[in-house]
């Protein structure tokens, strides 16, 4: 009996050993198809800060090396963002087995939602919010100032907000995930929804630049979504998924 548990441990071992290496590997290869388009890349992501500039006023590098690892950098993060589909493919494929035929019905439209929200959310930052934040920022300096961003310093600056917005719009996808486990219910959440606004805000203090405008821009979206994801979490309850179960 402990030879069939240990041999069936070791091959869930193997397998999630070859699902980490076919995840590995689909950024790798994303990534040597991007990395001849790097500085393109980069003049993509840096065209919000680009347009707000002041004429005859350029990005600089304060680093003898950021020129190449900049975009470098860059186009690495746009690889692992690309590949997210097939990370989640990985483990679904990994967790499905030992699913139920009702939680496979769950779960799927549960990871499919999960990488679009991803996306809504980087794409939210990049048109929306970034454009407003840098016409802010460049427009409130003195005079006499010359503003000359580094382009290390942009880009950790745009990563860091892309991040947040892609992990917050995930948040109906957690209030379905919460709610159809039993871990709470809508009712529960509507009660605390006073506690959400000010979580939001705070939240959003620690995941964005240290600025009032960045920390709103991410705190409302954060609370519609909230909203987003009771009505949604209406199909996800426990009381539904037991249905299902009995049925």
């Amino acid at each position: 009996m402990s030879e069939t548990l240990q041999s069936g441990f070791i091959g869930h071992l193997i397998e999630l050993r070859n699902r980490l290496m076919k995840a590995i590997l689909s950024i790798l290869v994303i990534f040597v198809a991007l990395v001849y388009f790097a500085n393109d890349i980069y003049a993509f992501v840096a065209a919000p800060l680009i347009a707000h500039l002041p004429e005859n006023s350029t990005m600089i590098a304060t680093d003898v090396t950021a020129p190449f690892f900049a975009p470098f950098k860059l186009t690495l993060f746009v690889a692992l963002f690309a590949a997210v589909p097939m990370l989640l493919h990985q483990v679904w494929s990994f967790i499905a087995p030992g699913l139920y035929k009702h939680e496979k019905r769950m779960l799927i439209p549960i990871l499919c939602s999960s990488v679009l929200l991803f996306y809504a959310g980087i794409s939210f930052c990049y048109f929306v919010v970034l454009p407003i934040i840098l016409g802010f920022f460049t427009s409130v300096g003195p005079e006499m100032m010359t503003l000359s961003p580094d382009i290390s310093s942009y880009l950790a600056f745009t990563l860091k907000l892309f991040f947040a917005f892609g992990v917050a719009f995930e948040i109906p996808v957690a209030i379905m995930v919460l709610c159809w486990s039993g871990a709470t219910t809508t009712a529960s959440l509507k009660e605390k929804r006073p506690y959400v606004v000010v979580g939001a805000f705070v939240v959003a203090m620690f995941l964005t630049p240290p600025d009032v405008l960045s920390q709103t821009l991410l705190a409302l979206p954060m609370l519609l979504l909230f909203e987003l994801g009771l009505i949604l979490a209406r199909f996800y309850s426990k009381g539904t998924n037991n249905q299902e179960t009995v049925e």
